[in-house]
């Protein structure tokens, strides 16, 4: 752990000397390729996502605009649905964003935030009022309000995040993708997914689409969600080329060179753009332990005519190293859906099989006829002479079950250490559990696998994630 520990701050320190700074960004990328048009679209969200969406890019869709204190008096709240995002047309860093997760029952025009706090319209006048002001926008100059709708939370982020949307940033150059970065809505940024209010950011290798490095702020390297054994390296961006063709289409609708692309996955609609950045933030040099200005200089003058090609060249020049990258940073090795599988038997007899790598199970399960080779067929066949016939195999039950095998049947076996009440579509199930070695990728495992009959299924091992601590599994590998 502390050997692990000292080479992400190596790591992270060499990341630092070659991070291209703002003005270096400024004067070498931005001001060359993104001309004042282009910027003026970027710095437009409304105009941007107008622009897109009449090119046939996703955008969350508008749901209604305040462009004066007379539109905000005569606001039909009434046309707000349950649940929106409430945003300055010209704000920055996330700065003026008010997000609102629900109605309140019983009570007209009343909404739920994030933290459960509740506003009105009174309240969500005062802060249209702010926006119009030119609290939250660039320049400080009067702004425009807009209602948009609040996207539906993929399952697979679900347990990452804190209320709030993910979104990713993908840094696009000269048509290709050179950089990217998950970011995840904490508690303390109040459920958005801005770095500067405290979301937690992770670097994404451009080939494979996994999350390598996680970045809490703008400095604090972390390994898991706070408070959490949640591992932020390994994570499986879903559609990732779909969201990097989206970025480059994005760069070429805009005329930017040089473009932040910000891009959310709606769980109903898949990919969506949230907003471009013709000078976005340069924290994700960090996340990927990574300057920007070595990959910009190598796509420089390069000859991208499609968005596929683009796609290619990023994968090819910032991408393809995950494995090495992951191992090293985490300090666990990557592996595939389907692994071959050293079994070590009683008396050390050793079997080699396929197994299938299953995340969704909680423990492994051994093929009974395998587990009879590897020298358990007596203790198998004393277990399947059991009556657990005086208890109903539901949930309800299991500890029952389980301490009637304790007390009744236990002290008569040595190799079977507990057993598994499984509940599952197929039927439910006891198996019994035993204590078993076996080395994956050069790795041993001490395991308390459970036997049951895998004749007809196409893997006589399924290795659950309670044996997966030391692996990340890469499902393209």
């Amino acid at each position: 752990m502390i050997l692990r520990f000292i080479k992400k701050i190596f790591l992270y320190k060499k990341a630092r000397h070659q991070i291209l700074g703002m003005n270096s960004r400024n004067l070498d990328f931005i001001r060359p390729f993104n001309l004042k048009k282009a910027k003026e679209i970027a710095d437009n969200k409304l105009l941007s996502k107008k622009i897109l969406r009449e090119n046939g890019l996703a955008v969350p869709n508008l749901i209604g605009r305040i462009r004066s204190r007379e539109e905000l008096e005569n606001f039909n709240w009434q046309s707000l649905p349950e649940g929106f995002a409430l945003k300055p047309n010209r704000g920055f860093g996330g700065e003026g964003i008010l997000v609102v997760y629900g109605k309140k029952k019983d009570l007209d025009n009343v909404w739920i935030k994030a933290d459960g706090s509740l506003i009105t319209v009174n309240s969500l006048k005062n802060h249209i009022n702010n926006i119009l002001d030119g609290s939250f926008s660039l320049s400080g100059t009067p702004d425009i309000a807009f209602f948009e709708e609040r996207l539906k939370l993929l399952k697979l982020f679900k347990p990452y995040c804190y209320k709030g949307i993910p979104d990713i940033r993908i840094i696009v150059f000269n048509k290709v993708p050179t950089m990217a970065m998950l970011r995840l809505p904490t508690k303390l940024s109040n459920g958005k997914a801005n770095l500067q209010q405290g979301a937690i950011g992770v670097g994404i290798d451009m080939a494979s689409g996994i999350t390598t490095t996680a970045l809490w702020g703008k400095k604090k390297i972390i390994e898991y969600i706070p408070e959490t054994h949640l591992l932020l390296s390994g994570i499986k961006i879903p559609c990732w080329n779909d969201i990097l063709s989206l970025a480059i289409r994005a760069q070429e609708i805009s005329n930017m060179g040089f473009l932040g692309a910000d891009i959310a996955i709606d769980e109903n609609n898949g990919p969506m753009i949230i907003e471009l950045n013709a000078r976005p933030g340069l924290s994700i040099q960090i996340a990927n332990l990574s300057g920007l200005k070595e990959r910009l200089k190598k796509v420089s003058g390069l000859k991208i005519k499609t968005v596929s090609r683009g796609i290619r060249v990023g994968a090819d020049l910032f991408g393809g190293e995950i494995e090495e990258e992951l191992e090293e940073i985490s300090g666990k090795k990557v592996i595939s859906t389907v692994e071959k599988v050293k079994l070590i038997g009683k008396d050390g007899k050793e079997i080699e099989v396929e197994a299938k790598i299953d995340t969704g199970a909680y423990s492994s399960s051994l093929d009974i006829e395998l587990a009879n080779k590897l020298g358990y067929k007596t203790e198998i066949e004393k277990f399947q002479k059991f009556d657990f016939s005086c208890y109903e195999i539901k949930p309800e039950n299991e500890q029952k079950i389980k301490n009637f095998f304790e007390k009744q049947y236990k002290s008569n076996l040595s190799d079977i250490k507990n057993i598994a009440v499984i509940f599952s579509a197929s039927g439910s199930s006891i198996r019994p559990v035993i204590k078993i070695n076996f080395e994956m990728n050069k790795e041993l495992i001490i395991s308390k696998i459970n036997i049951i009959n895998r004749k007809s299924l196409k893997y006589p091992l399924i290795i659950g994630k309670r044996d997966l601590k030391k692996f990340l599994i890469d499902v393209n590998k």
